[in-house]
């Protein structure tokens, strides 16, 4: 004796689809049900693309420009070593146009006087570092990996302190745009963290 059912049945796409199957056993048998699948049903399961959080994707891009320009940096000064840093301070000054009796230019070029080639090579370590880790940030938030989140919030949380000191002891545009992207990034990335600890909550039953 044959039957057929129809039953859904997880497609494994991320939706269910009904699914025909024929049960067999033959009457008056002791022979355990077994079941053929005979029929997928022709109804579509559409494949969708996973809805990335634009925000992680904005702060992704934001940490990996960041790390890039780390990394620019590092290599121009790697590339110092064993140059006169002030004659080649002197030249871009020039070539950007900036009055050589600037006491902007003055000021820099005493201080690249005293930058040993030593202090070059420890600046672009620094440098190479923060990009790495810049890098990483970048790169787990477009994954959308919850490790990263955990990593940026941190980061981002240790850093806050110093460039609230930097601002108060001399604000800049530069510094005030830096502080405030830093604090929404914070923020948004707390909300995040927040909301997935309440999600993954265990709910305990109600005491009768």
């Amino acid at each position: 004796m044959a039957a057929t059912v129809s039953i859904r049945a997880w497609s494994g796409l991320g939706e269910p689809a009904p699914i025909v199957y024929r049960i067999h056993r033959s009457a008056g048998s002791t022979q355990p049900i077994y079941a053929e699948e005979i029929i997928r049903s022709p109804f579509k399961i559409s494949m969708r693309k996973p809805n990335h959080n634009r925000w992680l994707m904005l702060i992704a891009a934001f940490k990996l420009a960041q790390a890039t320009l780390f990394i620019a940096v590092a290599v121009s000064a790697l590339r110092m070593v064993h140059h006169d840093l002030p004659d080649a301070l002197g030249r871009l000054a020039h070539h950007l146009h900036f009055s050589p009796e600037s006491h902007f230019v003055d000021f820099v070029l005493d201080k690249a006087s005293l930058v040993s080639d030593k202090a070059l090579r420890r600046f672009s370590v620094a440098l190479f570092s923060y990009a790495a880790l810049g890098m990483t940030e970048g790169i787990g938030l477009y994954l959308e990996k919850t490790w990263a989140e955990y990593m940026t919030l941190a980061i981002t949380a240790s850093f806050l302190p110093w460039e609230i000191f930097e601002v108060i002891r001399h604000a800049t545009p530069i510094r005030l745009a830096l502080l405030l992207v830093n604090i929404l990034v914070f923020a948004y990335l707390l909300k995040v963290v927040v909301e997935r600890a309440k999600l993954h909550r265990p709910v305990r039953p109600n005491a009768e």
